[in-house]
């Protein structure tokens, strides 16, 4: 069997684009017509550009080979050009078109991904979701801000606890900016502060609170900032600090009772290799269409292990790398929460076939083969997106 051809598609993400503005999907088609579907998580480039990228990957090393041969494909990408470096552009590319692979492997032997991973684990996933506005249109521009609102955010924090979830996402410290790290200003740390113990008296220990910065403090900001927090007991802080250094990601880490959580930026099992050996994090966020895709994350997962450390996927995009997460998870003795867009609905299921089974609060792992969801080409085609904007974007002056 070998690989033959391939599609993309670049998706508009609808308003109000929870999970990014647009999604790059891809398809693998062997001789023998078993397709496989992947998901590139880049964010450096403008899609289309990207998709030139997956094309030029695909024509130098994918395409006439055998789509088990997955390892040999890793390192030959990985090594493209005299590199041999963690390149978070390539590593998305090579990511999304490794999870097609495992699809179409899956589905050649009639198993799913996980069972030829070591098999299942768990027979339910538990996920949690970020605050979102409360509108029934879900309007982030003209709607309630729940990021400005403490007594809204624990409102609707409540709500997803009636709904099952048992653990909600949120980041009211303030925006991000490329200028970043900075010391957080007394208004950041007093509102975060207010905002936990909103959050934790709406809930109480019915769910964990997990505290989602996104690297914009210095260490010695983020440890004031977690000092704060420490009485409404977060389970993570997440990405207190960013990401190049994790040797000073540990020096928060030595100084709270909250565990760290970090990864949604780094790619392979080098990255992450040092974030274990510093201390830096004990819980990794590992993207599935960034990181290296399925078999690097089962290293990691394996490496963080021996640490006895936990991994909790990331996802802000769209469901192809959710259902990739959803397979490592399946299998993995050290998983801990699955992060989803809300409840899997919305244009997270529109755009699949069959949408992922999330039942009160939990993910249920697919038994069919391969990654257990079919991309619906009809539907991708309807959102074409042709825009240049970059997935997300940072402030461009100093905060």
């Amino acid at each position: 069997m070998k690989i033959k051809d391939l599609k993309t598609f670049v998706v508009a993400n609808p308003t109000p684009h929870f999970g990014g503005r647009y999604f790059i999907f891809l398809k693998l088609i062997t001789e023998s017509g078993i397709e496989g579907v992947g998901e590139v998580y880049c964010s450096t480039f403008g899609p289309h550009v990207i998709v030139k990228m997956i094309e030029d990957v695909f024509e130098r090393h994918v395409e006439g080979t055998d789509p088990f041969r997955i390892e040999t494909l890793w390192r030959n990408v990985y090594g493209r050009g005299y590199t041999l470096r963690p390149d978070v552009s390539l590593m998305g590319v090579l990511s999304g078109l490794e999870i097609a692979l495992w699809d179409i492997c899956g589905k050649a032997v009639e198993k799913p991904v996980y069972e030829l991973l070591g098999g299942k684990v768990h027979e339910k996933l538990r996920t949690y979701t970020y605050l979102y506005p409360k509108t029934e249109t879900n309007d982030t521009i003209h709607g309630p801000n729940v990021y400005k609102d403490p007594d809204l955010a624990a409102e609707v924090a409540a709500e997803y606890v009636a709904q099952g979830f048992t653990a909600i996402k949120f980041d009211p410290s303030g925006p991000y900016s490329a200028f970043d790290p900075r010391q957080p200003s007394l208004e950041a740390i007093e509102g975060s502060e207010l905002f936990c113990k909103r959050i934790r008296e709406a809930v109480g220990s019915k769910a964990d609170l997990l505290f989602g910065t996104h690297g914009q403090f210095t260490p010695a900001g983020a440890i004031r900032l977690a000092r704060r927090l420490e009485a409404y007991d977060p389970l993570w802080f997440e990405e207190p600090i960013p990401p190049e250094r994790p040797e000073e990601m540990a020096k928060v880490a030595r100084q709270t009772s909250i565990p760290i959580a970090t990864g949604e930026r780094l790619t392979t099992k080098y990255e992450f290799a040092r974030v274990l050996e510093t201390g830096a994090a004990s819980i990794l966020q590992m993207a599935l269409g960034r990181v290296g895709g399925i078999l690097e994350a089962k290293k990691i997962a394996g490496m963080a292990e021996s640490s006895y450390a936990q991994i909790a996927p990331h996802l802000y995009c769209g469901p192809i790398e959710g259902a990739a997460n959803i397979q490592l998870s399946t299998c993995s003795p050290n998983f801990l929460l699955l992060e989803g867009i809300q409840r899997w609905d919305g244009f997270h299921a529109e755009i699949l076939k069959q949408p992922i089974c999330w039942d009160s609060g939990y993910v249920i792992p697919p038994t069919e083969s391969g990654l257990g969801v079919e991309l619906d080409e009809i539907v991708a085609l309807a959102h074409s997106y042709s825009d240049k904007d970059l997935h997300l974007e940072m402030e461009e002056s100093p905060i």
